[in-house]
């Protein structure tokens, strides 16, 4: 046991006073120590009831023989922290969820660890903690939120995004957005739809570290806080087996995760947080393994804001062991992988049937052949960017149009609420990116103030930042090199002409090589001066096409 180095041996009776100091018995220290690694706060809806989750995970690790030790880490809520200075915050997050679990299992010599996210850049900061530690983990998460209804139709936080771009553009009144703002968020949990936050807790269960349920079972439901007791219970199975999470975080299993990303529809940033993963794990993973995964998968599957169904829908469908189980009748998965369950994954989807085909369709007849996000390359994007093609309107997949360029996000947003933004156009919002923000901020606000305006079916939008898995219309982000670092986004100038071929995945400026060689050579970037943590962050943080990951400096 691990824990042998804070409670074993004479030397250590100082440590063992300490833990004494906290009530711990004799017994008690002859017993796997195991963290319990609780994202709960009181701001963030998807984190309110962790108390319970964490407690229901303590008790099934005393029930299975360990002594439990409950730590907090921190959490962002992206919505509330949408369109302002705190977006900046979000991504950067990321890393201070991975160190801070890394301080405290090293510091305090824990056997395992049972990790309890639920929103966006938690659940993948808790999955890149696991890989680098490398000791026995499960994670167990809050759960999606059920949807909001109003009129009779669901509704969830996108709608109400999506609302203010109506109500700008005169096709829905304040009353009405007054009603939507009431309703479409009615309780805890991850907000409803295919955002990022479900996206990773799919992922995770997609990866082998979750137990079967975690990315669908309702936030609110009782299934949720028995589950949470199965995997306190199963993380002392996994100490004692010494089941390690690159044991199952392998390069089969990551590629296993991103066919199921491929299938689902997820959202563009879980190529950010599995690539950033993979680094952890030490498995090489680049965009164009992405791309070829995503060419021979199948979307089975459409949730908002791609289509009309959620994650409760999901979840009545079979959840995401349904999905893997259509995807293994084409010999798409990597069957032998190990789980925590103890199975492996071809053992773990047997029999677990599609409940309903209009939300999970057979493998035989996919909403694409192909899957729900695609790399594009090209002169503006050397290096890659993402799209979610799986959201993008069949009239956007081929599209030619006007720049309209921006500096920062909130100068395209005030040009799309007062109208200035016209049909055809493809706005280009950059110095967004990891270094440029800094942060690579979520752009909800304009794509959904697009939709919200009826442009998102004749305007894209491309920029060196990223977009919220509640992003729809032909967005596409993840430019690099990002304009910060010089890249060719940088280059573009109002009125350029822009082709975007998502078939063929190409993203190119119509400019010849030596009009752009002439503008670099006059080309000096904007910079944005940067104090305290996000001045730190821009130091050490890579380009979107590396996961934005943070490297030392050694």
């Amino acid at each position: 046991m691990r824990s042998k180095s804070v409670k074993e041996g004479v030397e250590k009776a100082p440590h063992r006073s300490l833990l004494k100091a906290l009530g711990l018995t004799d017994e008690e220290m002859r017993r796997p120590f195991i963290g319990i690694v609780n994202a709960y706060n009181e701001i963030v809806p998807g984190h309110k009831h962790l108390k319970e989750v964490a407690e229901a995970a303590k008790r099934g690790v005393m029930m299975a023989g360990g002594v439990p030790f409950e730590f907090p880490t921190i959490a962002v809520c992206d919505g509330i922290a949408m369109n302002h200075v705190g977006m900046k915050y979000s991504l950067a997050s990321r890393e201070i969820v991975a160190d801070s679990i890394e301080i405290m299992v090293k510091a305090h010599g824990f056997d395992g660890i049972v990790l309890i996210p639920n929103c966006d850049k938690v659940v993948p900061g808790m999955l890149m903690a696991a890989a680098r530690l490398n000791i026995p983990a499960v994670v167990v998460s809050g759960g999606p939120m059920l949807t909001g209804r109003v009129n009779g139709k669901k509704v969830d936080v996108s709608t109400v995004f999506e609302a203010v771009g109506a109500v700008k553009a005169g096709k829905m009144t304040e009353e009405e957005l007054h009603q939507l703002e009431e309703h479409a968020c009615p309780g805890c949990g991850s907000c409803a739809g295919m955002f990022t936050a479900n996206s990773m807790n799919c992922m995770t269960e997609a990866l082998g570290l979750a137990l079967s349920g975690n990315g669908t079972i309702p936030a609110v439901y009782a299934e949720r806080l028995r589950l949470a007791k199965e995997s306190g219970m199963k993380v002392m199975e996994l100490v004692e087996k010494q089941i390690l999470p690159r044991d199952i975080m392998n390069e089969e299993g990551i590629r296993n995760a991103l066919v199921v990303d491929m299938a689902l529809g997820c959202s563009s940033n879980t190529v950010l947080h599995l690539t950033a993963i993979a680094h952890e794990a030490e498995v090489a993973v680049d965009l164009d393994q992405i791309n070829a995964l995503s060419d021979a998968t199948p979307n089975l599957c459409r949730l908002s804001p791609a289509g009309s169904h959620y994650m409760e829908d999901l979840y009545e469908a079979g959840g995401v062991l349904a999905v893997m189980n259509e995807l293994d009748k084409k010999d798409l998965l990597h069957r032998e992988v190990l789980t925590v369950s103890g199975k492996t994954v071809g053992e773990l989807v047997k029999g677990h049937l599609v409940r309903r085909k209009d939300v999970i369709r057979p493998i035989d007849d996919p909403y694409s052949p192909t899957g729900g996000i695609a790399i594009l390359k090209g002169n503006l994007a050397p290096e890659g960017a993402v799209v979610k093609k799986s959201a993008v309107d069949e009239a956007m997949m081929q599209h030619q149009g006007k720049a309209r360029v921006f500096n920062e996000e909130n100068e395209a947003s005030a040009a799309i609420l007062n109208g200035q933004i016209n049909h055809g156009d493809v706005i280009v919002i950059r110095y967004e990116g990891p270094k440029g923000g800094p942060g690579m901020q979520e752009m909800l606000t304009p794509t959904s103030a697009l939709a919200g305006m009826g442009l998102d079916k004749s305007v894209a939008l491309i920029t060196d930042g990223r977009f919220s898995g509640a992003t729809r219309g032909a967005s596409i982000g993840h430019v690099s090199p990002e304009a910060y670092e010089g890249g060719p986004i940088g280059l573009v100038e109002e009125g350029d002409q822009i082709e975007i071929d998502i078939p063929n995945k190409k993203l190119n400026v119509l400019v010849s090589n030596e009009v752009l060689k002439e503008r670099q050579r006059n080309w000096k970037p904007m910079v944005k001066q940067q104090k305290g943590y996000l001045g730190k962050y821009k130091g050490l943080v890579s380009s979107g096409a590396e996961g934005a990951i943070c490297r030392s400096k050694e």
